[in-house]
């Protein structure tokens, strides 16, 4: 039985493969895709999109591969998701490349991670693309927590794009949405202690300037984009998504195509925003 069950799983994954290639070479998605992009409202568009980039590993299975493969695939997919949001219009995209949760995965597989963040933010501040279009590029979240080669990396891309203001991209990296509050916190009860502010003076706006996300454009996002059919925030930007669209897609990320893009772009300008009201 459980040989069975196995075949069965393994026929599964390579049909899943197999559909999505003949997806590519049917043509159909094309027509689908441009569909889809003639039916978006350029004058409504989400300035700022967050995504929770989830389902590396899940898709690396799909392949018969091991974990790392899937996050090399993730990896490499990010540069095609910041060209689609660049080319439609959208100004800012935070991703949410690694939680300090994550900290708690098999060392090996943080190491390899470790590896590959060093690797791409090198790779970004020297791509040409990056400065044809002015990119900014910037971490946030506990940086100090990184590895020192992996600080260096970052701090190599933001200096190298510092005085761009085109089109932004924010990678949330050894980052939990409740302990940027924490530490929010612990900065203003430091002014409190010093007499630099009264704590009657403490509001949302105050809380808002001592976050990770205090000087980026844009900082709260309009939609919040989260892959492979979780259906969580799971600690991400908890203080600045109170208002955002939330947009759930089954697919795996290194499998996230331009229509699931379009897609979550659409289904948010169907959405009537009240902010409360």
């Amino acid at each position: 039985m459980d040989n069975i069950k196995n075949k069965l799983k393994s026929i599964g994954k390579r049909a899943i493969i197999d559909f999505y290639r003949f997806l590519d070479n049917s043509g159909a998605l094309k027509i689908y895709e441009k569909i889809l992009e003639e039916s978006i409202d350029k004058n409504n568009l989400p300035k700022h999109v967050a995504i929770i980039m989830d389902g590396n590993r899940r898709a690396a299975e799909i392949y018969g591969r091991d974990r790392y493969y899937g996050h090399y695939l993730g990896a490499e997919k990010v540069r095609d998701v910041l060209r689609w949001a660049r080319d439609l219009g959208i100004k800012v995209v935070t991703l949410y490349a690694f939680s300090t949760e994550n900290f708690k995965r098999p060392r090996e597989e943080v190491d390899k991670l470790m590896e590959l963040f060093e690797k791409k933010f090198y790779e970004i501040a020297d791509d040409e693309e990056i400065h044809e279009y002015e990119v900014r590029v910037r971490a946030i979240g506990r940086i100090h927590l990184l590895p020192k080669n992996v600080q260096k990396a970052i701090k190599y891309a933001e200096e190298r794009t510092k005085n761009y203001n085109k089109f932004f991209v924010n990678v949330a990296i050894a980052y939990g949405g409740q302990q940027e509050i924490i530490d929010a916190v612990k900065k203003i009860a430091e002014k409190v202690k010093r007499g630099e502010i009264k704590p009657e003076d403490i509001d949302k706006e105050l809380i808002d300037k001592h976050l990770y996300t205090a000087d980026l454009p844009f900082p709260n996002p309009d939609l919040i984009i989260r892959t492979s059919g979780e259906e969580r925030i799971s600690n991400f930007l908890i203080w600045q998504s109170s208002y955002s669209e939330l947009y759930f897609c089954d697919i795996y990320w290194p499998l996230f195509r331009r229509v699931d893009f379009l897609r979550a772009v659409r289904e948010y300008q169907r959405r009537q925003r009240r902010f409360g009201k």
